[in-house]
């Protein structure tokens, strides 16, 4: 099978005048964290190794690039609420942003906290579908040059 990638940021986006960080593992991403009550003390960290987004094939062969922003809705168990999540800003390409969507689904966090007790929180994730073999996209510096200050996940070819 072929294998692809689809470069994943956490949450780069600041609300307001306000910004907190996001953790994953010893890595700390700038966040924005909204509505849902109280920002919360402790914010959510991502368990997942692999990241589940997977690149279209047929784009990928293509080697299209783009961004899609999620707005992400953590329970206060961990767990993505699916049907509240959507597309905050579109990739303009239909199949990356439903690929971005799905892939949402099967995140899970360690919850945010306010005075030790999980809240849910909503977030903006960015995810970043970059082809390891096409040319860099404009403002592309964020992701660093080999990527890896950044989550990767793996897709395959289905």
């Amino acid at each position: 099978m072929m294998h692809m990638k689809a470069r994943v940021a956490l949450a780069a986006v600041i609300l307001g005048a306000s910004t907190a960080g996001c953790s994953k593992g010893d890595e700390t991403i700038e966040g924005s964290f909204s509505g849902v009550g109280p920002r919360p003390d402790v914010l959510p960290v991502i368990l997942n190794k692999d990241l589940p987004f997977r690149y279209p094939p047929s784009l990928y062969a293509k080697k299209i690039q783009a961004n899609v922003t999620l707005r992400v809705f953590i329970d206060g168990q961990g767990k993505v609420v699916s049907e509240s999540t959507h597309v905050a800003e579109s990739s303009g390409i239909p199949s990356l942003d439903s690929a971005a969507v799905k892939g949402s689904n099967d995140l899970r966090f360690v919850p945010a906290q306010t005075r030790g007790e999980p809240v849910p929180v909503s977030i903006l994730f960015p995810v970043y579908f970059r082809h390891p073999e096409a040319t860099p996209l404009p403002g592309d510096t964020v992701l660093g040059k080999s990527g890896s200050a950044q989550p990767v996940a793996n897709g395959t070819k289905r």
